[in-house]
């Protein structure tokens, strides 16, 4: 099976249902009951399929990265420790400015070609910035899920296959 090498989720309305820099107000904080808060008690929730989608890439042995423009950078690092999904990802690249910037030093850090990668993004702009780089990218309007996932993996496996026979021929 060709799998893709790396595995990039923007942050805002992909992984999470708001704006980091807009929607809560940090500081964050754990509480014993396991949920995290922000600066007003506001229990902070992640979509439904986002952990185990993480958790499933993770056993699966593909690297994953954040890509994100937030400027409340330090919010969306404070919140991905206190999720526990910094052993997740291999690297964040967490700034303000064009995601062209992200891939760029993803490929570089990496070493993984832009045709290796898969990207979820909430932001159609995103979407047609980096498709111009040659990563396969989806376009995830109302969040990540099992089923945007495994459609993009079979995409991805099928397009690759397509590929790799043409090459051959």
């Amino acid at each position: 099976m060709s799998k893709p090498k790396l595995i990039v989720f923007d942050l805002d309305y992909t992984l999470w249902p708001f704006w980091v820099d807009t929607h809560v107000d940090p500081p964050f904080r754990k509480e014993k009951d396991g949920n995290v808060y922000d600066r007003h008690h506001v229990k902070v929730r992640h979509y439904e399929d986002a952990r185990p989608i993480l958790e499933w890439v993770h056993e699966l042995g593909i690297r994953m990265a954040v890509a994100s423009r937030t400027t409340e950078i330090e919010g969306a690092k404070q919140l991905l420790a206190l999720l526990d999904w910094n052993k997740f990802f291999v690297q964040k690249e967490i700034y303000p400015g064009a995601k062209v910037n992200h891939f760029t030093r993803f490929k570089d850090k990496q070493c993984v070609e832009f045709s290796e990668m898969i990207f979820f993004d909430d932001e159609h702009r995103n979407i047609v910035d980096i498709s111009k780089l040659g990563v396969m990218c989806v376009h995830v309007p109302r969040g990540m899920s099992f089923p945007i996932l495994e459609k993009a993996m079979q995409d991805y496996i099928r397009h690759h296959k397509s590929h790799h026979k043409n090459v051959k021929s």
